[in-house]
């Protein structure tokens, strides 16, 4: 294989998850400290990220790493918390400032290039007591908080992800609260979360566009996860159908009001309605778009980034019982094919992402694409043979090879 003239290799990473110094230096608490500090049994072995890598002291140790690899791209997330420790620019953190400002610094002097996500699931947790995403204030929060990270530090960054996943962090987060805050909302909250997450990027975008991009000369989107979906009988139509759907509640859902015309999927918006009126809901549970907000959301990204991992089987499955939810609402069911090897929930399907690759460029008009998320789990403890890893880039990269998409 021959990688082609200008193909970048990157990683990434998130606040977060290798920071720690939760409260160095006048960082505020974030969603995720308040909720790995609970503990109890939603908290892996009472785990939290308060020392996590060390990257807030060990930064220099990451770059030489970053340097080692030969990276030509990494992408990192900023803690809002840290900048603005109650989420609103009422009080500004100098010494966060400092802290990203050093690492884009690094990077540029490196000739790397940095990607800058400005959210990563860490709302500030000031911001979460007043509603979090389940409030519509929360995207003229985030778009403040937008305008001054493009203000800051746009003069060195040129590419910017507003929202990492919100597909997923919507449902994880609001409909079955396995994140923080950690309190279910079933088949409703992840909607409205989701709403929310659309309508700030949207302005986010906007802002940039209006206020930064013609000085600052950068680009603005925001990246999904995918499991790419499979029907488990490719002969049944009931299956056939339900790998449609499961693609457009897990991906169109979020692409096509962005990416096309500013609204939610047909089918997505059929049958959270038709699911709604049999439970009884006067309208649907899932909320509408205004004309206005169509016309604001639509064409508001500047490449599709996308991250992908693994593959699922899809079979048809009938919620008869009415349970609330959005995975009941999709009516499926999906697993892994039992020859497929896999480390943890991560299993080996290499076609996965070609055809993800193919979806994405035949439905939204063949975009620019980034990859900016791939790979392949560790397993517990860690062995030095590790051929598994590399067997599966040298697989997903045979795939993307093979000719024209």
């Amino acid at each position: 294989m021959a990688f082609p003239p200008g193909f970048g290799w990157g990683a990434t990473t998130a606040a977060y998850q290798v920071e720690g110094g939760w409260d160095a230096d006048g960082k505020g608490p974030c969603v995720w400290d308040t909720f790995t500090h609970q503990g109890g049994e939603r908290v892996f072995k009472n785990q939290t990220g308060d020392v996590a890598c060390g990257s807030y002291t060990l930064w220099e140790e990451d770059l030489k790493c970053i340097k080692q690899l030969g990276l030509t791209h990494y992408r990192f997330s900023l803690s809002w918390s840290r900048l603005l420790p109650d989420g609103t620019t009422g009080f500004i953190n100098q010494k966060g400032i400092d802290y990203y400002s050093k690492i884009i610094d690094d990077l540029l002097t490196n000739e790397i290039t940095p990607i800058v996500t400005l959210y990563h699931f860490d709302l500030p947790q000031a911001l979460e007591d007043q509603g979090g995403w389940l409030s519509e204030t929360i995207t003229e929060s985030f778009d403040k908080y937008a305008q001054f990270c493009f203000s800051t530090f746009g003069d060195r960054v040129k590419q910017w992800i507003t929202i990492n996943e919100p597909n997923i962090f919507a449902l994880l987060a609001y409909d079955l609260g396995l994140f923080p805050p950690g309190v279910p909302h079933f088949g409703i909250g992840g909607y409205q979360a989701a709403h929310n997450l659309i309508k700030a990027h949207a302005r986010a975008w906007h802002s940039y566009d209006s206020l930064f991009r013609k000085e600052q000369k950068g680009v603005v989107s925001l990246t999904f996860f995918v499991i790419w979906l499979e029907p488990a009988d490719p002969n049944s139509v009931p299956d056939q159908e339900a790998a449609k759907r499961s693609i457009a509640f897990q991906l169109d859902f979020f692409a096509k009001p962005i990416f096309t015309d500013g609204d939610y999927p047909e089918v997505v918006k059929s049958q959270i309605a038709s699911m709604s009126t049999n439970q009884g809901y006067p309208s649907s549970r899932l909320p509408e778009f205004t004309e206005e907000e169509k016309k604001m959301i639509k064409g508001t990204a500047d490449f599709f980034a996308v991250q992908y991992y693994t593959t699922r089987l899809v079979k048809y499955h009938k919620n008869k019982t009415g349970e609330l939810g959005v995975l009941q609402d999709v009516e499926i069911e999906f697993f892994p094919d039992p020859s497929w090897k896999n480390v943890g929930w991560v299993y080996v399907v290499p076609w996965g992402i070609r055809k993800l690759l193919k979806y994405i460029k035949d439905t939204y008009n063949n975009p620019v694409i980034y990859i900016t998320e791939n790979g392949f789990p560790q397993s517990d403890p860690v062995s030095l043979d590790d051929t598994q890893r590399w067997e599966y880039f040298r697989q997903t990269f045979q795939e993307l090879f093979k000719g024209t998409i």
